[in-house]
């Protein structure tokens, strides 16, 4: 809980998420041709590389230079405890590492505040679509300084679905089967790679609906709060909010619908 009395202002918080996502990308963008595998993480298909270390060191030491008293999760580094402010930095320095790896587009640093829990404020850069997301709760969502809004729901067998599949054996084999039977029953289905990318994407139209199991608070943190600012249900598949069980999102009617569907088929579950 904060100690300092006053609440943080919302937009500042935006603001310095912005600036920080910025130049985070930016060091990223230019790391990516050269970049190798410096370690794996649950499994050997979860990979980190030296730049996801090297761009959430950067994010931590931009963050706490303004604001010290505040806490930092990041993926690679952990939380650190010591915040006394009230806030924490919810931190994923290059969401969608493979893609990263293999030179393609579709990576994301993401970073969003919380207040006491809640996030508040979050930016989401996109480097190589040149892309800059923001939102603050209750303030909307932005694309570049332009204010975004998802467009209305399709019914589901008009639907563009995204997903993605974990990184461990049994998980991979209970989302193939979960497929098999969403399969038939939406337009189609697309696996961009990056939940960050996944998640902004939904807000622009891109794809109509997304669900994903094993996601991590650093993957819906920020990208949650601009889809959700941009109109969208972000939650789990028993209505509450976003967990590791499962993240599903799309407009309010769609994404229920999507919900119904999954349900039955033990989505949240490993089989």
């Amino acid at each position: 809980m904060s100690t300092t009395g006053a609440a943080p202002d919302r937009e500042s918080l935006r603001d310095l998420a912005v600036r920080v996502a910025a130049e985070a990308g930016e060091l990223a963008r230019e790391g990516q041709a050269g970049i190798t595998v410096l370690d794996t993480k649950s499994s050997p298909t979860d990979v980190v590389t030296r730049m996801d270390r090297a761009t959430e060191d950067l994010i931590r030491a931009r963050l706490l230079a303004e604001r010290p008293d505040d806490a930092v999760l990041g993926e690679e580094g952990g939380d650190d405890e010591g915040g006394t402010s009230g806030v924490r930095w919810v931190v994923d320095p290059i969401d969608g590492t493979v893609n990263y790896l293999y030179g393609h587009h579709d990576w994301a640093v993401s970073i969003a505040a919380e207040v006491d829990g809640v996030v508040v404020a979050a930016a989401v850069n996109v480097p190589r679509r040149g892309e800059m997301y923001e939102a603050v709760l209750g303030g909307g969502a932005r694309l570049d300084g332009r204010t975004i809004q998802a467009p209305p729901a399709v019914p589901l067998d008009q639907a563009l679905v995204a997903t993605g599949f974990g990184y461990l054996p049994e998980r991979r084999a209970q989302q193939a089967r979960i497929l098999l039977e969403v399969v038939p029953r939406v337009r189609d289905i697309r696996r961009g790679g990056s939940a960050a990318v996944d998640l902004v994407g939904l807000a622009m139209g891109r794809v109509n609906a997304y669900y994903e199991r094993g996601l991590h608070v650093w993957d819906w943190a920020a990208p949650g709060l601009v889809a959700s600012e941009a109109g969208l249900r972000v939650g789990d598949l028993r209505g509450g909010p976003p967990s590791e069980d499962l993240v599903i999102a799309g407009r309010p009617e769609l994404q229920e619908s999507l919900r119904t569907l999954l349900a039955p088929l033990g989505a949240d579950t490993d089989g």
